[in-house]
């Protein structure tokens, strides 16, 4: 699979067991509300930078994130 499809389908996993829309995460890890869709939807070549933000965010280590399989 594709990182960015791995990293956008782990987002939305994450965030959806969180019960958070796309902007309460956002606010909560200081970014914009349609980047964390762009990134969902594996639009946008994220930096570590915010990969860190996101999964701080939705409490878990960034290397969850980037895993093959959602857990």
């Amino acid at each position: 699979m594709n990182i960015l499809k791995t990293i956008g389908s782990n987002v939305r996993a994450y965030r959806t067991k969180l019960g958070l829309s796309q902007e309460d995460l956002a606010d909560a890890a200081g970014v914009h509300r349609t980047y964390v869709g762009a990134v969902e939807r594996a639009e946008k070549n994220i930096s570590a930078l915010s990969l860190s933000k996101l999964a701080k965010a939705l409490k878990v280590k960034p290397e969850k994130l980037l895993m093959d399989k959602f857990d």
